[in-house]
C-alpha cells in the first residue's frame, strides 16, 4: 500500500463539547432520520482474528441512495496517458494489471491514501514515496524489456456506488453507516438482479473540464432521475441515461468537500471555498456549508460559521457529513452542525479547557465523530455516539495510545479503522479495525489488519474517507491484497469477510478470477456488490456476492472494445467514484488536474455504463 500524507503542522483548537462521533455514510446514499441511531450490540470479550481486518465503508454508493460507505480518492487519467499526483502527494507505482509482454504499466498515483487530495490551505509538504505493489518475476523482465525498448526508439518516450437499499449505502470512496445488512442479514434478499443480457454500452461520457491546479470534484449522487456529479465551481445534474445536462448549480468557490450520504427525498451536504482565486488569495478558504436539492438543483442555503476562538473568522472545514436532517462538518478548528432543510445552526465549535475539538463525523444511519483531546505531540482521540439533533454523545470509547487519527468505516454497527502507533507500513492508514458497541461504548472485538494481506484503505487525516470494503451481516468485507493468478502475466484477489464480534474470518471467499481484481463498492441487503478491475483486453464487471455463501453473479459486463477498455481503465476502485444501480454504472473522477498536452486530450470527468 501507498504511504499516506503526513498531517498538516499545525496543533489541534478547542472544539464543541465533549468527543462525539459521527456514523459513517454513502456518497449520496438516502439517510433516514434515525430514531434509535445505534443498535445496541452484545457485549462480548475482544476477540482476535486470523489476519488484519480493515475499516469498511457502508454499503452504497457516492452519491446514490446507501448507507455510510468510504472515503474520496483521486482522479486517474485515461488509460495509457499520463497521471499527474495530488496536491501533496508523491508519484506512485506502476498499477497496470494484466499486462501483455511488451505493454508498459500504467502509471499510478502517489503513496498518499487513495481520497482527493487535500485542499492547499491543509495540505504537508510532498515527500517521495517508496512501497507498493511487489513486482512478480515475470513482471519485472516485462517492465525491463520496455525500458530498453523506449531507450533503443528515441530516448524519450486508472466504488461510493449507487445504493438500492431502503436505508442508506455508502461509496468505495468512503465507509461510513450501515444498511439493513448491518443489522444480521445472512446474505441473499439483494434488489440488484442480474437482466437477461449482462452485455453493457457506453450510455455516456463526460468530458474533463479545463483547469490550471488540482482540482477537487468529490461528490456524485444518483437520484430517479438524474446523474449528479461535482464540476468546476458548480454542482450538475445530468439525465441518467443520456447524459445530457439537466440543471446546474453554481457556486462561488470550488467545492472542499461533499457529504457520501444523502436524504430520502434526495437532499445532501457540501463544502465550498468562499470565493475564487485570486492573486491576493490564491487559495481561499474552505469555509462555506450548504445544503443542495438534488432533485430540482437548487443551492437550499449556504452559511459561514464562527467559533469562539476564532472572533469572526469563518471557521474552515475539510469534511461534511450526512445522518438523518444533521449536516456534521468537521476539520482542524472543530465541528458544527446544521439542519439540512434550513441551515439552522445546532451546535458549533466552542471553546474547551481540555484542548479537545471534533475532528470530523461519520453519518449515514447513525452520527458518530472521532474527538481530539490532547497536544498535538500526545494526542489521545476518543470515539463518541452523538444524538444527531442535540449532539449529545451517547457513549464513549477511548483509542488507544499511539492513534494520531481514525477513520469511521461504519456507524450502524459502529467500526473504526486506525493506524496504531504507525505500524500499518503500507500508506493505507490501517493497522487495525475497532468493532464498538454504540449504546455502550464497550469494545466487542479487535481486528487486525496485515498489510500485506489486505487492501481496503483510509485518510490518514480524514474520517469519513475508508474505501474498497463494506459492512453488513454483522460481518466486515475486505479484499485481499493483489498476488500472482495462475496465468503467466496477470495478477487476481479475493473479497474475504471478518465477524464484527468475534473478530474472526467466517464463510468462505469471492475469487476475482484470473487477471481481474475485486473491490467492494456497497452493500444490497445481504449481498456485497463488487467491481471487478479487468485486464488490459477485457471490460470490466460488477458482480453481486451473497453475504453467506460468496456465491457470485454476473449483473454487467462492460466491452473489450479498444476505445472503451481505455477510457474504463482511466478510473479505478482506489481513485475514483464507483456508483451501481439498476443495470447503470456510473464511474468518476475526484480530483482533476492541468492537462500535459496532447496525450491527456481523452480524459473524462465521468462514464457511465448500461445493460439496457
Amino acid at each position: 500500500m501507498t504511504q499516506p500524507p503526513q498531517p498538516p503542522n499545525e496543533p489541534p483548537q478547542g472544539g464543541f463539547g465533549a468527543p462525539q462521533d459521527t456514523p459513517p455514510g454513502g456518497f449520496g446514499a438516502p439517510v433516514p432520520p434515525p430514531a434509535d441511531p445505534f443498535g445496541k450490540q452484545p457485549a462480548t470479550p475482544p476477540a482476535g482474528g486470523f489476519g488484519a481486518q480493515q475499516a469498511q465503508p457502508p454499503a452504497g454508493g457516492f452519491g446514490a441512495p446507501q448507507t455510510p460507505p468510504a472515503g474520496p480518492p483521486q482522479q486517474q487519467p485515461g488509460y495509457g496517458y499520463p497521471q499527474q499526483p495530488g496536491y501533496g502527494y508523491p508519484p506512485g507505482p506502476p498499477a497496470g494489471q494484466g499486462l501483455p509482454p511488451g505493454q508498459p504499466p500504467q502509471q499510478g498515483y502517489g503513496y498518499g491514501y487513495p481520497t482527493a487530495p487535500m485542499h492547499p490551505q491543509y495540505a504537508p509538504p510532498q515527500q517521495g514515496g517508496q512501497g507498493g505493489k511487489k513486482f512478480t518475476p515475470q513482471m519485472q523482465i516485462i517492465v525491463a524489456a520496455v525500458v530498453a525498448v523506449a531507450v533503443i526508439i528515441g530516448g524519450g518516450i486508472f466504488l461510493a456506488s449507487g445504493g438500492d437499499d431502503k436505508k442508506n449505502e455508502v461509496s468505495t470512496a468512503g465507509p461510513t453507516g450501515g444498511d439493513k445488512g448491518g443489522e444480521g442479514n445472512s446474505g441473499g434478499d439483494g434488489a440488484e438482479k442480474a437482466p437477461a443480457n449482462v452485455k453493457s454500452t457506453v450510455a455516456f461520457q463526460l468530458p474533463q473540464p479545463k483547469v490550471d491546479d488540482v482540482t477537487t470534484v468529490d461528490g456524485s449522487w444518483l437520484t430517479d432521475k438524474a446523474y449528479v456529479k461535482t464540476g468546476v465551481d458548480e454542482i450538475v445534474g445530468y439525465d441518467k441515461d443520456k447524459g445530457t445536462k439537466l440543471w446546474s448549480i453554481p457556486l462561488q468557490g470550488q467545492l472542499c468537500a461533499a457529504s457520501r450520504h444523502m436524504s430520502k427525498d434526495y437532499k445532501t451536504a457540501i463544502v465550498f471555498e468562499e470565493g475564487k482565486p485570486t492573486k491576493a488569495k490564491k487559495y481561499p478558504p474552505c469555509n462555506q456549508v450548504g445544503g443542495i436539492d438534488l432533485n430540482t438543483g437548487k443551492l437550499m442555503w449556504s452559511k459561514p460559521v464562527t467559533a469562539a476562538t476564532s472572533g469572526d473568522e469563518p471557521v474552515r472545514f475539510d469534511e461534511v457529513t450526512l445522518s438523518g436532517t444533521t449536516v456534521a462538518a468537521g476539520g482542524t478548528e472543530g465541528g458544527a452542525a446544521f439542519d439540512l432543510n434550513t441551515g439552522a445552526e445546532r451546535w458549533k465549535p466552542k471553546a474547551d479547557t481540555d484542548g479537545c475539538y471534533d475532528k470530523g463525523y461519520g453519518g449515514g444511519d447513525a452520527l458518530a465523530v472521532v474527538r481530539k483531546c490532547g497536544t498535538y505531540d500526545s494526542p489521545q482521540l476518543v470515539i463518541q455516539a452523538l444524538n444527531p439533533t442535540t449532539g449529545a454523545p451517547l457513549s464513549s470509547f477511548k483509542m488507544p495510545p499511539g492513534v494520531d487519527y481514525a477513520s469511521i468505516v461504519s456507524t450502524k454497527p459502529l467500526v473504526v479503522a486506525a493506524d496504531v502507533g504507525d505500524t500499518a507500513g503500507d500508506g493505507s492508514g490501517i493497522s487495525d479495525f475497532f468493532s464498538i458497541d454504540a449504546a455502550t461504548g464497550k469494545l466487542l472485538t479487535k481486528i487486525a489488519a496485515d498489510g500485506e494481506k489486505y487492501a481496503a484503505r483510509c485518510g490518514s487525516t480524514e474520517v469519513e474517507t475508508c474505501q474498497q470494503l463494506a459492512v453488513g451481516n454483522n460481518r466486515l468485507y475486505l479484499p485481499t491484497e493483489e498476488h500472482e493468478g495462475t496465468g503467466e502475466y496477470g495478477d487476481t484477489n479475493e473479497i474475504v469477510a471478518f465477524d464484527l464480534t468475534t473478530g474472526k474470518l467466517v464463510g468462505d471467499k469471492a475469487d476475482a478470477g484470473d487477471r481481474y481484481t475485486l473491490s467492494p463498492v456497497r452493500m444490497d441487503g445481504g449481498n456485497v456488490i463488487a467491481y471487478k478491475a479487468p485486464p488490459y483486453d477485457k471490460g470490466g464487471q460488477i458482480v453481486s456476492i451473497d453475504g453467506e455463501t460468496f456465491k457470485q453473479t454476473v449483473l454487467m459486463e462492460n466491452p473489450a472494445d479498444e476505445a472503451v477498455r481505455e477510457a474504463e481503465s482511466g478510473f479505478t476502485a482506489d481513485y475514483s467514484e464507483i456508483l451501481y444501480k439498476g443495470g447503470r454504472l456510473y464511474l468518476s473522477s475526484r480530483t482533476l488536474s492541468k492537462a500535459n498536452g496532447s496525450l491527456d486530450e481523452k480524459r473524462y470527468l465521468a462514464m457511465a455504463f448500461r445493460t439496457d
